[in-house]
């Protein structure tokens, strides 16, 4: 029998090791594992790739090889705090500020929030969500403009939900909708490739009056984070075609 080729057989002997080790710890770097290995860097690429390509691990721009974390999942149908989330994943929850200001609306924004303005304004804030250190989401949230108390908060170590509650304000229902979209820009900030898809979640949630509150667009990394569902299954129409 042939021998298989020689990065299949490194890439067997890294997934003994990955069995072994714990989600998050990182790889040797590539340039030493081949040196270990005693091969050209294209053939330990060759077995990093296919290990990826199987999610056994994760590469982190800037960062290097990690073994990979479960996605970490949400119940569709229940939002809770992003740190509150995270703490109950057994996680370290934090975040880095890109933008918090009072700007112009766009038009999404002014439908959802219902700005009758000429001009309408909103409070901006942007920021990345992070767990145990490592990005997950790009967290793009908008709020009518005479929150400007929000922009006072801890925008990195505090929760919106907490000071929306000191003000008041009861966040209780929302809606929200799902897509694919690439990262584009976003890439940089949380450590993957302009080009990969990221699950998009723009969602809007009202008061205890039933008035808009906050309209956001949540920017996850596929493999990082995950959306699980409960749902009914219709039985087929009388007369349809199942």
């Amino acid at each position: 029998m042939a021998k298989a080729p020689l990065y299949v057989r490194i890439e067997r002997e890294l997934r003994t090791r990955l069995a072994q080790a714990r989600p998050g710890d990182a790889l040797p770097a590539e340039s030493v594992l081949a040196e270990e290995f005693g091969v050209a860097r294209m053939t330990m690429r060759a077995a990093l790739n296919a290990l990826e390509a199987d999610g056994l691990i994760e590469r982190i721009q800037g960062r290097g090889t990690f073994v990979r974390q479960p996605p970490a999942p949400r119940a569709a149908g229940t939002l809770m705090s992003f740190q509150d989330q995270v703490r109950n994943w057994g996680r370290t929850p934090s975040s880095r500020l890109v933008e918090a200001e009072v700007r112009a609306a766009s038009a999404a924004e002014a439908a959802a929030l219902r700005l009758t303005a000429a001009a309408p304004r909103v409070v901006s804030i942007a920021r990345v969500r992070m767990a145990d250190g490592t990005p997950l989401a790009v967290e793009y949230a908008c709020f009518p403009a005479h929150l400007t108390a929000l922009l006072d908060a801890d925008l990195e170590g505090g929760s919106l939900r907490r000071v929306l509650h000191d003000l008041g304000l009861r966040p209780t229902l929302g809606s929200s909708t799902l897509t694919a979209q690439p990262a584009g820009p976003d890439g940089e900030r949380l450590h993957v490739p302009a080009a990969e898809p990221l699950l998009v979640e723009t969602r809007l949630i009202v008061d205890q009056h039933s008035a808009p509150l906050e309209y956001t667009v949540s920017r996850y990394v596929g493999s990082r984070y995950a959306l699980q569902v409960t749902f009914d299954v219709q039985p087929p129409q009388t007369g349809a075609p199942s």
